[in-house]
């Protein structure tokens, strides 16, 4: 296998999973020997519209992380190809919301902000999505946030987006 196929950037491979450890709710590391209150599936072990259905699944769960997680493996393994982009926005839209529940203002506006660009871009309708109105949800969303109408914390109330 050539080098530049290896590591965090390569095609997904047992010497290249997502660590074991535990995770929180929210997908927070937590100490090594701390009980795991996250289970995700094999991403990697999965096609890409799988874990695009995972992805559309779990968000509709508002289980932002392991979306995200879903769309970051289908990303990966549209590498290469016109839905690459596309499946890159919807990973950052899941992480968008994550920050959103951990109580970071900034790490949600800036990646809302990147996933609707992406998004947008790709016609209304692709792969099961409504782009341009999900594209308006995250700016909304994420122009709440700024001026203060949407608080961040796990205790955020928000719509979740129509995936």
């Amino acid at each position: 296998m050539p080098d530049e196929a290896r590591g965090k950037r390569g095609i997904p491979s047992k010497e290249r999973q997502k660590s074991e450890r535990p995770r929180d709710l929210l997908g927070r590391p937590q100490p090594w020997g701390a009980d795991n209150q996250l289970e995700m599936p094999d991403f990697d072990s999965l096609s890409m519209d799988e874990n695009h259905e995972l992805g559309r699944t779990f968000t509709r769960e508002r289980q932002f992380f392991p979306a995200h997680e879903a769309w970051e493996t289908a990303w990966k393994q549209a590498r290469d190809t016109d839905d690459a982009e596309f499946f890159k926005g919807l990973s950052q839209m899941g992480a968008g919301y994550v920050h959103l529940l951990r109580g970071n203002a900034h790490g949600t506006v800036t990646l809302l902000r990147r996933a609707s660009g992406r998004i947008g871009r790709y016609p209304d309708g692709h792969r099961g999505i409504h782009t341009l109105a999900l594209r308006d949800k995250l700016e909304a969303d994420a122009f709440r946030v700024e001026r203060g109408a949407l608080v961040p914390g796990d205790d955020a109330a928000f719509e979740g987006p129509d995936v």
